[in-house]
């Protein structure tokens, strides 16, 4: 084989160091439905990370995410909460209970009211928001314009300074909170912590009803995500962070994914597609599969958006400790899953009980293997070297339309393992050649249990040969 030139030649990159903060200072926004607290946190946090919609009660989980003060050299966590709610019903009961949770916890509360009407919603609110006024702004949204600045002091009655009068929506006023923010808040905890090694990305994907938010909540050792019986319960990603063996770990959960004819509404749909971009920023993809259920052609294709990625997939078959105890059930039910993901029976499977704690220390003994195998990486000679003794030892079919040479192979990329060969005729090579190529190199270099991607190219001087 042809050694490949320098800038074909796949680079290692050292790693930098890594750097995440300690102690930051947590803001909550809160109040009643509707009131444009999604769209301030989307506002400070300079991007659209909550889904924002007219219909109440969109928001459900705490989005809890760390971003720059704006206008200051600063940091936060910032929160978004559910709506607070007088009556009640389905998962409102939930939905409070965990946005007051978060208000304990607040260094600061941006109590969010609309400048155009006050509720009684707001008024029992202000209420129980009383004894911590100490660490408490009132921001009165949706005062698109200076005409709307004298319906603000309506809101004065209640007692509570500062007041900012904000539009989130046409970034009225913000730096103004900021600025108010900044003034309220104490930085001094605040710590740098650098780390050699960044942190793991998990994504916990698969229908809804499957397990997610329990893992998740078992994982972060907190009620982080609101578990029910209710599909669709999870609608924004819910991120939290933790350290298992001393490895930062990120977990992020993502909404139930159902069949598109069953996405019927807006919320629910954008729900869905945030579900699936999320494969791009996680590094190892755990589908939840309903123990009971088995193998749906949903779950086919969540894994396939997920390999597609790049992404290594551990199969967790979710709620197993509703599964009767019969002898080899787990090796029945993984073999059952290998021969329905033919071409992924490299994929670890692992029975999970999340609500008994069972099969999390696998599961993420697993994340951790699959994740030093999806970064390794493989040195060029070493990899050429290897692939000249496969070649030698299983030549490719002979004949006029099968013939080829493969003259030499770089690794293009890792996380995901993407290799690149180069070869005299790509569009000669059999899909079987491809499979036992991919497969070599799994067995080869220790990348079992992820995905390979393997791309063919014309070699420079074939191509000048043959044009």
């Amino acid at each position: 084989m042809n050694e490949p030139s320098s800038n074909e030649r796949h680079e290692d990159q050292t790693a930098e160091p890594q750097f995440r903060y300690e102690n930051l200072p947590l803001v909550v926004l809160a109040g009643r439905p509707n009131v444009g607290k999604s769209t301030l946190f989307n506002r400070l946090l300079g991007r659209r990370r909550a889904i924002t919609d007219p219909t109440p009660g969109v928001t459900r989980d705490p989005i809890e995410e760390e971003c720059g003060l704006r206008g200051t050299e600063h940091r936060i966590r910032l929160v978004d909460t559910g709506g607070f709610k007088i009556e009640r019903e389905g998962l409102d009961d939930l939905v409070v209970a965990r946005s007051l949770a978060y208000i304990r916890r607040a260094d600061l509360i941006l109590f969010m009211v609309d400048v155009s009407e006050i509720t009684p919603e707001d008024e029992e609110f202000a209420d129980m928001l009383r004894p911590y006024a100490d660490r408490l702004i009132l921001v009165v949204n949706k005062a698109d314009s200076p005409e709307r600045d004298a319906l603000v002091w309506s809101h004065a009655r209640w007692g509570f300074d500062p007041i900012c009068f904000i539009s989130a929506e046409h970034n009225r006023n913000i730096d103004d909170l900021a600025e108010m923010m900044a003034a309220r808040l104490d930085f001094s905890k605040v710590r740098v912590v650098e780390s050699k090694r960044a942190d793991i990305r998990i994504a916990i994907m698969g229908k809804p009803n499957t397990g997610k938010s329990t893992l998740l909540n078992a994982l972060l050792g907190q009620e982080r995500s609101i578990v029910s019986d209710i599909p669709g319960t999870t609608r924004d990603i819910v991120e939290g962070r933790f350290t298992w063996k001393g490895r930062g770990i990120v977990v992020l959960d993502t909404a139930g994914i159902r069949r598109k004819k069953k996405v019927t509404d807006n919320v629910e749909y954008y729900s869905v597609t945030r579900s699936i971009g999320v494969v791009n920023r996680a590094d190892i993809v755990i589908l939840m599969i309903d123990a009971q259920e088995g193998l749906t052609e949903q779950d086919k294709k969540i894994a396939a958006f997920a390999v597609e990625a790049g992404r290594p997939v551990i199969f967790a078959l979710s709620k197993w400790d509703t599964m009767p105890a019969m002898k080899n059930a787990f090796e029945a039910a993984r073999d059952r899953l290998r021969f329905f993901f033919g071409q992924m029976s490299y994929a670890p499977v692992i029975a999970l009980s999340a609500k008994e704690g069972t099969g999390i220390d696998r599961l993420m003994n697993t994340v951790i293997s699959l994740y030093g195998k999806s970064t390794k990486v493989i040195e060029t000679s070493k990899l050429n070297q290897a692939i000249a003794r496969w070649v030698e030892e299983t030549p490719p079919p002979v004949g006029p339309r099968t013939r080829f040479k493969l003259r030499y192979a770089v690794q293009a990329s890792v996380n995901p393992q993407r290799f690149i060969m180069f070869v005299t005729r790509p569009e000669a090579v059999a899909d079987a050649y491809r499979s036992f190529l991919k497969n070599k190199l799994r067995t080869e270099f220790g990348l079992d249990g992820i995905p390979v991607m393997l791309e063919l190219r014309a070699s420079r001087t074939d191509r000048k040969q043959r044009s």
